[in-house]
């Protein structure tokens, strides 16, 4: 386990290379001078100069990727073009919002699909089948904006239980910080769950047509036995696949979501980013997204292991 983890972490090293590599040359060919944009009313060719000397912008092009990459494997990912700050502290302040928005849209999906999916596939054909099946198809046909508007209109605006938008930190509040989190971590969730739905039912009902939950079944064990114990834990690794993907992805931002609720994200950060021609945090932000889905990869690749002991990791 130990020689596969220190593998993996030299592979992810190389990836991270690669991106790294891949977004300084993308950055390149937007047009327009991200100095002069950062600099707004405030240009004048001195501070100009001085600002694309300080940012390294005045040096050829494998200079610069060179002194970025240099700087970044000490963790110093540079300033932002627009406020000055260091980049890696903006990049660690926005990422609580972003874990605690994921990790609430996935544990809300998981609480949906596990018994929607599982019921679906145990009773197919029956009314609550139909049901869930509609449940998916909707969820993945519907902008996930448009669901969020409807429940600002109807939580916030109509019945008033829910504010429409802000962050409190979890720490700081974390009754207000539930309050915050409801509107948008159930709009992300119900999409992650519509899709989480459609491949729990389909990975339990193609367990449940194996030859040893028949033989399971033909011993006379409880139907609950043979679902919990010989059903669910062979279910789970195409399922863990998916739900290890929708976390990624949720770790990179949400940025429709975040833009609408006001949520000070990652998915924030790198659309602000984007409309200032802030390269540094642009790359910064980028770059974090990179480690998180590496890492969640890596920990399911550890999972897989643990549900299915014919899983061997070398």
């Amino acid at each position: 386990m130990t020689r596969f983890v220190l593998r993996r972490v030299l592979q992810s090293a190389v990836v991270l290379l690669g991106v790294t590599l891949v977004v300084f040359l993308l950055l390149q060919l937007v047009p327009g001078d991200p100095v002069r944009v950062a600099l707004g009313t405030r240009f004048d060719p001195q501070t100009y100069e001085a600002l694309r000397s300080r940012a390294g912008l005045d040096q050829p092009l494998p200079v610069q990727y060179a002194s970025y990459l240099g700087h970044a494997l000490t963790g110093d990912l540079g300033v932002s073009f627009r406020t000055g700050q260091p980049v890696s502290r903006i990049v660690l302040e926005r990422l609580p919002a972003t874990l605690s928005l994921a990790v609430t849209a996935v544990l809300f999906a998981l609480l949906v699909a596990f018994p929607l999916g599982i019921v679906a596939a145990v009773r197919s054909g029956s009314a609550v089948d139909h049901a869930a099946r509609v449940f998916s198809q909707f969820g993945v046909s519907v902008p996930d904006f448009w669901m969020g508007i409807m429940g600002i209109i109807l939580f916030a605006g109509v019945l008033g239980w829910l504010p429409p938008s802000g962050y409190v930190a979890l720490t700081e509040d974390p009754g207000r910080w539930a309050s915050h989190v409801a509107l948008p971590a159930v709009t992300v969730g119900l999409v992650t769950a519509s899709i989480l739905t459609r491949f729990i039912r389909s990975s339990v009902l193609e367990v449940l047509s194996a030859d040893y939950v028949r033989t399971a079944e033909a011993k006379g064990l409880r139907n609950r036995v043979v679902i919990l114990r010989h059903v669910l834990r062979n279910a789970l690794i195409p399922v863990v696949t998916v739900v290890a993907v929708q976390l990624a992805s949720l770790l990179g931002g949400v940025i429709v979501i975040e833009v609408l609720f006001a949520w000070p994200g990652i998915g924030r950060l790198t659309f602000d980013a984007v409309q200032a021609r802030d390269y540094p945090v642009l790359q910064g932000a980028v770059l974090l997204v990179a480690a998180l889905f590496l890492l969640v990869n890596l920990l399911v690749d550890i999972l897989y292991a643990r549900l299915d002991p014919r899983i061997t990791v070398k």
